[in-house]
């Protein structure tokens, strides 16, 4: 008999769908005392090229990319300990719970033009692509790090998949 484990794993073909269909992450650090400093933040899921034709891909080739204030908790955090780990779910009750939390290794840019490709790439996904938004992320760029977020672990689960049952 398959271990329920086994029964609620998502394909990658569903982690990606899932994760387009989400908006808001949350992503722990380790925090200046050793504790997890945990905090939401917005992602673009992107798919690197195929393994053969990238340097380090991750093995799906799955990243998520984000941005945040190069002064903030978390920029500081990674700047230390280049790991994190990220929750992305939805649900409320068992049978609907569904998600995926991935540990990674975390590459923090900071060429002021690749952070601002990150922050389009947000405006893309959040806001459309409104002009107005982009030039706003633009000006933005100089004080921000872009973060891209390399899954060496994941795990996931929908609960939708047990019928029911428990």
């Amino acid at each position: 008999m398959p271990s329920r484990r086994t029964q609620i794993e998502m394909t990658e073909e569903e982690v990606r769908a899932f994760l387009d269909e989400q908006m808001v992450m949350q992503c722990a650090t380790i925090g200046p005392r050793g504790v997890p400093h945990m905090v939401p933040l917005w992602y673009v899921r992107y798919q690197t090229p195929h393994p053969a034709q990238a340097a380090e891909p991750p093995a799906s080739g799955l990243e998520l990319r984000g941005w945040t204030y190069a002064k903030s908790q978390k920029a500081k955090n990674l700047e230390r300990d280049p790991r994190a780990t990220l929750g992305i779910e939805e649900g409320v009750e068992y049978q609907e719970l569904r998600g995926v939390m991935f540990e990674c290794d975390v590459v923090v840019e900071r060429d002021t033009e690749a952070v601002a490709g990150y922050g389009m790439d947000l405006v893309d996904r959040y806001a459309g692509g409104a002009p107005e938004a982009k030039e706003a992320f633009r000006r933005q760029a100089p004080k921000r790090v872009g973060l891209r977020f390399v899954p060496t672990r994941t795990v996931s689960w929908d609960h939708r998949k047990l019928g029911g049952t428990y």
